[in-house]
């Protein structure tokens, strides 16, 4: 158990060092926060050691958070206990499969909102299982924020992987590369939105960290990008995606 902590704790720490990733969540927290109801109910997917769920939770947000990593999970019992003994915060360590196929752990009024931070869907192969589920999830009324991993970084431009990717993303959507934690599918944001349908809609697509500490609270409309607006998402690692149920 203690080196499962560890790895978690050093996660916490490479988060924690690097500025553009403190405001990267800083940011999304911010989008977050704005979109969920007033002491809503929020479904952390792919919660990570919990840091989200904290934030929320101390913001008076009820959350039931998903995540399948041991290490992860461990880390964000502890981090979270307070919480989760008055029952503010739920969490869910068990498989994949059984996430998509079963009831949640904890019965919950349906959620107002959905989050996932730190490009979790971009760990997942298959999108339309997963909105299938969200859509399970949430009410009437429910929304998905989801920060993905931009395929138009332009930082990822110096390295040749991408230039030999770039071919197949325009022609069927997407590429995958390999990482620790799994296959990472980058994707258009075309293709997440036809992914997600029938159940969600496309909706705003937002800088992850705008340039110049210029914040973007309205986002863009993804069927009107123009270049100014690419130019603003390509100096982005990541790029926060807000969907909408539909009728």
């Amino acid at each position: 158990m203690s080196n499962i902590a560890s790895n978690a704790s050093q996660y916490v720490e490479q988060m924690a060092a690097l500025e553009s990733d403190r405001r990267t969540r800083a940011a999304f927290q911010t989008l977050a926060v704005s979109l969920a109801p007033p002491r809503g109910h929020i479904f952390d997917f792919g919660s990570g050691p919990g840091i989200d769920a904290l934030f929320f939770a101390q913001r008076g947000f009820k959350i039931a958070a998903y995540e399948i990593d041991p290490s992860m999970c461990a880390y964000f019992a502890g981090h979270c206990k307070d919480f989760i003994a008055t029952g503010q915060i739920s969490l869910d360590c068990r498989d994949y499969a059984t996430f998509l196929s079963d009831t949640p752990l904890v019965a919950r009024s349906s959620a107002d909102l959905i989050v996932s931070n730190f490009a979790p869907l971009s760990l997942v192969s298959n999108l339309r299982e997963l909105f299938h589920k969200f859509h399970a999830l949430t009410n009437k009324t429910g929304r998905v924020l989801a920060s993905v991993l931009n395929p138009y970084f332009i930082g990822d431009m110096r390295f040749p992987w991408w230039w030999r990717r770039i071919a197949r993303l325009r022609r069927i959507g997407h590429y995958v590369l390999p990482s620790p934690g799994g296959p990472l599918t980058r994707r258009r944001f075309a293709l997440i939105a036809a992914e997600c349908q029938p159940h969600f809609e496309l909706v705003r697509v937002f800088p992850g960290t705008p340039a110049g500490g210029q914040a973007v609270p309205e986002g863009f409309d993804p069927a009107h990008l123009n270049a100014a607006n690419w130019l603003q998402i390509a100096r982005n690692r990541f790029t926060f995606l807000l969907l909408q149920k539909t009728g």
